[in-house]
């Protein structure tokens, strides 16, 4: 299952997006946007993320 990001807690720091090694996370109207068809479900952005905003839910 794909990074799932919650819009409420996303600052748009864009920490995921440098951390992602499949490069699945861009940035959408200031908030992180994962491609679910990129995404490889390793959960670095989960860790990445200071705000908390990303789960592998």
């Amino acid at each position: 299952m794909p990074a799932n990001v919650d819009k409420e807690k996303c600052t748009g720091c864009e920490a995921c997006v440098s951390e992602c090694p499949s490069e699945a996370i861009s940035m959408d109207e200031g908030k992180a946007k994962v491609n679910p068809e990129s995404c490889i479900d390793c959960g670095v952005c989960v860790d990445a993320c200071p705000e908390q905003a990303i789960s592998m839910e």
